[in-house]
């Protein structure tokens, strides 16, 4: 049975907040009271102004209470009998807190969207802060996507294509390749030891080399570290990532490897271990 599995896109990451005025240690108000506040403004009325916001009624007498007394004055009144009739108004104290709340809030807005801009792209940074995350003993651990994937009787050949247009092929048992889900399309790292790498320079005939390792990324050398008896040889690739490999220092020196040359870097599809996160 194929286990099948769709990488569904992340969702975008926002920033959000809101934003409360506190008297001390209690809140006087937020966006829902000065809301009621509003309303009452609006409508002249507690009742319909405790229907617009969505609160009841004694709900609204209640915030109503809490922020007159936290205000150290009245923020609402309750006009009663006369020849208009009763009714609900505002004091000059509190409409101006409707306005003051109201430019508090239109900066914290413009706030939100110059931290959302800043943002842009977390996502990915996120999701390589994952990748590097991965603690391994191999030395090359190289990111891709699953570009193909043959089945055969025993083992299954899982081809990834790295950043730049060089494909890695990995063979792997087919309770390897259940296990990882892999599919193509998705996401997944190949580890391959650096004492694993052989290194090979072209001829000057310049015609393909034959070999059985499967696997061969031409790169350009970009540092040499020699030790007592063997170097660590990297090559950077198209795209930008970089492969190692441990050789002798005779051979270093056999190949002409030094910073610059090109050179390609051989392994066998067996010796690529496939991962993907969780």
């Amino acid at each position: 049975m194929t286990s099948e599995r769709t990488d569904s896109p992340p969702d975008p990451l926002e920033i959000g907040g809101s934003v409360w005025f506190q008297a001390g240690t209690r809140t006087l108000g937020g966006a829902s009271r000065i809301a009621l506040l509003a309303a009452i403004r609006d409508s002249g009325s507690i009742t319909g102004a405790a229907k617009a916001v969505g609160m009841s009624y004694k709900g609204a007498w209640d915030a109503i209470d809490a922020m007159n007394n936290l205000a150290g004055e009245p923020l609402v009144v309750r006009l009663t009998g006369g020849k208009g009739g009763g009714g609900t108004t505002l004091t000059p104290r509190a409409i101006k807190l409707i306005e003051t709340f109201r430019a508090v809030e239109r900066e914290h807005q413009r706030f939100l969207e110059r931290a959302g801009a800043a943002i842009e792209g977390f996502a990915t940074d996120w999701d390589l802060i994952g990748r590097i995350g991965v603690k391994t003993s191999a030395r090359n651990q190289l990111y891709g996507t699953v570009s193909k994937l043959v089945r055969g009787s025993v083992n299954d050949e899982v081809s990834l294509q790295l950043p730049g247009g060089h494909t890695i092929v990995a063979v792997l048992t087919h309770e390897s390749t259940e296990a990882l889900a892999l599919v193509e399309g998705c996401a997944a790292f190949a580890l391959i030891k650096a004492s694993w790498v052989v290194l090979l320079v072209e001829d000057e005939s310049g015609k393909p080399l034959k070999l059985s390792a499967r696997n061969q990324l031409r790169g350009t050398v970009h540092s040499v570290k020699h030790g007592a008896v063997n170097a660590e040889v990297s090559l950077t690739l198209d795209g930008g990532a970089v492969i190692t490999a441990v050789v002798t220092n005779e051979s270093v020196d056999t190949l002409g490897l030094v910073e610059g040359a090109s050179a390609i870097a051989a392994f066998k599809a067996s010796s690529v271990i496939l991962g993907v996160k969780d």
